[in-house]
């Protein structure tokens, strides 16, 4: 027998006549001698049943098995996990959420390295997914694609649009008894109406397009919505890529370079995407061997406009654009503006701009989902990079100037998300505050939860304009006002956050790119000397692995950093 020259890594019979055992338990699932001869596909599927990002995922994987026999690809699926951000923000849960990205990121390493698989197909959905999936490809580095699972449709509930994020205002409303209870129950029945990730600009459709943007997806995978034969053509169509992949012996190494990462952060900040970016594509780029920094970050921020009017912030979700030429349609126009490298490699096996020839760039407008360069939302980018006393190594602001540029007031700490969550229920929080959360980070939580319950509460109280926030942990891509993540060093880790108190006058200067607090280095160093950090003893398993191992959110949270 000849040995097909496109099965790189994985064994056939003919060539591995002393791996009997192999063989039996191949034959044992069916495996016929033509599928043994042919490259092994390893379809990593984030599907799981309780919630809407993720449940129809293993139909997807299911598709593309299917569809692998036409190019003479043997598809197996194989699960990884995923957690909802939706189902568990605000509860212990959530430091469970961004520890996925690297249980998925190992579990595909492992799965296709272990069982010497030639490709990997990651069909994604929930913010986490995507990034874990693409840490595994790229640690893998053999030919791979990923397959976003595609954007919800709008909720409507009396003639009003609706998405997670109007559940969690509807909740703020409630506790100000500015919404009936009727009124309540009904945004709540009607905010999620299928399957499909949040419909905003949240983190599942900056990270997917950002990805795309990379090179790592096929075009239109980022706005094709959940349910659209878009969607099911794409999961058609991925083998014959993967397959082109092979023969060019095309791998994600090769596709994530420097220039790549660039147009995934450039993008990202053109439509107003989430803080959670900062994280990924940090980690992203540092698993494929790219010295890009949280500075690389800031300066690119500062050179490019944000111009996709998408919420939290904007009018537009995902869906408005699919109906506009999709996530192409915006590429050709920023690429036509000289934003973007043309140059860069795809999992086409083409280049961006040779993917963007015949697409037919969107006419941006003041009142489109894109606006113009020449007249953008914002001139710099949305995703400030802060440094002062209070960040000495950095904290990510998500202000797209609806918030304003400086914002001055008292700190009010809260050494948990809970005690904030119930000052703000309790009315304890007043216009003019700045909410410290802290002992939230990636150590301290363990597992840098989101703040988007409190940031919800917040607008949803009406003080979205007048109350800002900071915090060592993250925020929800659907979250909005004036707020400040990331705080590094974090406080378990003894940084200046975890020495504040109730009072200390606190400066959030976009302009400056500055996040200062009002006390002296000698006040710091005496409040250090009675500080300690807060206790998490009884954890175990897998937060007490992540306490140990992660890096700082100024590093990307990365997990093999020693």
């Amino acid at each position: 027998m000849t040995q097909n020259p496109l099965k790189k890594y994985s064994w056939e019979i003919s060539d591995n006549p002393e791996h009997p055992a192999g063989m039996a338990m191949l034959y044992a699932t069916g495996m016929s001698d033509k599928k043994m001869k042919q490259p092994f596909v390893g379809i990593a599927s984030c599907g799981y049943e309780s919630n809407p990002c993720n449940m129809h995922l293993n139909d997807f994987a299911a598709h593309i098995k299917a569809s692998s026999q036409e190019e003479e690809l043997t598809g197996l699926v194989f699960n990884t996990i995923g957690i909802s951000d939706g189902t568990s923000m605000g509860t212990l849960g959530m430091r469970y959420s961004l520890v996925s990205r690297e249980i998925i990121a190992d579990s595909i390493e492992s799965f296709v390295l272990g069982h010497s698989f030639d490709a990997c197909v990651a069909v994604a959905g929930c913010d986490k997914n995507m990034p874990g999936a693409i840490i595994g490809m790229l640690r893998i580095n053999r030919p791979s694609i990923m397959v976003y699972g595609g954007t919800i449709a709008s909720g409507i509930y009396k003639g009003e649009k609706l998405n997670i994020v109007s559940a969690f205002e509807a909740f703020g409303k409630k506790i100000q008894g500015t919404i009936t209870p009727e009124d309540y129950d009904g945004v709540i029945r009607n905010a999620c109406p299928g399957a499909g990730a949040c419909g905003g600009m949240y983190t599942a459709n900056t990270m997917s397009s950002a990805i795309e943007a990379l090179g790592m997806s096929l075009p239109y995978s980022a706005s094709n919505p959940a349910n659209s034969p878009e969607k099911l053509r794409e999961c058609r169509e991925v083998n014959h890529y993967l397959r082109i992949l092979l023969e060019m012996d095309l791998k994600p190494k090769d596709i994530v370079t420097r220039k790549s990462i660039e147009n995934a952060v450039r993008v990202a900040i053109a439509l107003g995407g989430s803080t959670n970016a900062v994280l990924h594509l940090l980690a992203i780029a540092r698993t494929a061997g790219v010295n890009f920094t949280l500075q690389d970050f800031k300066e690119l921020n500062g050179k490019t406009p944000m111009i996709g009017d998408f919420k939290p912030s904007g009018k537009f979700l995902m869906e408005d654009l699919h109906e506009q030429g999709g996530l192409p349609a915006f590429m050709k126009y920023f690429l036509e503006k000289g934003y973007l490298h043309g140059d860069c490699m795809t999992v086409t096996g083409k280049t961006l701009a040779e993917n963007l020839e015949k697409v037919e760039a969107l006419v941006p407008s003041q009142v489109n989902v894109i606006h113009p360069v020449e007249t953008p939302i914002k001139t710099t980018g949305h995703l400030c990079i802060l440094e002062g006393n209070l960040a000495p190594e950095g904290a990510v602001a998500k202000i797209t100037g609806k918030e304003g540029r400086l914002f001055t007031g008292p700190a009010k700490v809260f050494d948990s998300e809970l005690e904030a969550n119930n000052a703000i229920r309790d009315h304890q929080v007043q216009a003019g505050d700045v909410v410290v959360i802290r002992n939230v980070g990636p150590k301290g939580a363990p597992g840098m939860p989101e703040m988007l319950k409190p940031t919800s509460m917040i607008i949803g109280a009406g003080l979205g304009a007048d109350v800002a926030l900071i915090t060592d942990g993250r925020f929800s891509g659907g979250t909005h006002g004036f707020v400040v993540g990331h705080v590094t060093p974090e406080a378990w880790c003894g940084g200046p956050i975890g020495l504040l108190k109730d009072g200390d006058l606190i400066t959030i200067d976009t302009d400056s790119q500055s996040l200062q607090v009002a006390v002296s280095e000698e006040e710091f160093a005496k409040r250090k000397t009675t500080w300690s950090p807060k206790s998490i003893e009884g954890l175990q398993g897998t937060l007490k692995k992540y306490n140990r191992l992660v890096a700082t959110a100024s590093e990307g949270c990365v997990t093999d950093k020693f």
